[in-house]
């Protein structure tokens, strides 16, 4: 791998994993035009290593509280601050983690298919127009259930198919659920610690066990560049919420499904 080559897909993959615009579609559907070769699990390893930094760095105050509050709670059997949101929080990882362990395979081989992520890119794109359309949705984060935090986790899962996005699908439920555009995105930002941190703990041991040679450069190349796209994501995300709302990654999405239907299935 050349540093052009990780040096654009660090941005990628930290400008979209973020936002709902599918960030696991970017990194296939990029080499596939370029005709680029597999940037391989190594790469893959340090820019989950480098987005997992960003939301930690950027929610570190929530975090820090969450994990708390959750311990506490635990150790005293009832909810402590915010001790609640912080078992939603595994709640919701649940479905996603037993998914990807059930249909790694399938996901891999099966689902990376050019005509699934068109689909899924313009399917749950005009989804989340939708959801950002209806009216009713002010339910603030403190509101959340555990059979939310469920439901959302189930979409979560469902993101593990490419060009799904998970952002998109997590803030997607959050909206049908109710919840106003900022704490259904910040559900889904908090949601992307574990499933993120666990996506990483797989990618490391696949590493372990592989014999192939890392390529350190392009890793420190796309983990740093990954890390400062996914910050810069996510604070211009938050900080233009209710001032854009979702309408403008819902026309990104119908326009890459254009281009991809042009120039990898026409």
């Amino acid at each position: 791998m050349d540093f052009f080559q990780a040096f654009f897909l660090g941005i990628l993959q930290g400008l979209t994993e973020f936002l709902p615009i599918s960030s696991s579609a970017h990194l296939i559907l990029t080499p596939a035009i370029f005709d680029w070769t597999d940037q391989g699990v190594g790469f893959d390893l340090a820019v989950h290593v480098g987005t997992l930094l960003a939301v930690v760095l950027y929610f570190r105050s929530d975090v820090l509280g969450l994990t708390r509050d959750g311990l506490q709670s635990l150790a005293q059997r009832r909810f402590i601050g915010r001790g609640n949101l912080a078992w939603f929080l595994v709640i919701g990882t649940i479905p996603a983690g037993l998914a990807g362990l059930a249909l790694l395979d399938l996901i891999d081989n099966e689902l990376r298919s050019v005509d699934i992520i068109f689909a899924t890119t313009l399917l749950f794109g005009l989804l989340l127009g939708w959801a950002d359309w209806r009216p009713n949705k002010g339910r603030p984060l403190d509101s959340l259930t555990w059979k939310d935090a469920l439901l959302v986790g189930c979409a979560q899962a469902l993101a593990l198919v490419p060009g799904t996005s998970r952002s998109g699908a997590t803030i997607t439920a959050g909206l049908l659920l109710g919840l106003s555009r900022e704490a259904a995105s910040r559900f889904s930002f908090l949601l992307a610690i574990p499933i993120t941190a666990l996506a990483s703990a797989v990618k490391l041991l696949e590493v372990a066990a592989s014999e192939t040679v890392v390529d350190w450069t392009g890793f420190l190349i796309g983990g740093v560049t990954s890390f400062i796209m996914a910050i810069t994501a996510i604070h211009f995300f938050l900080k233009w919420l209710n001032k854009v709302g979702m309408w403008p990654y819902v026309i990104y999405r119908i326009l890459l499904a254009i281009v991809i239907y042009v120039l990898l299935m026409h």
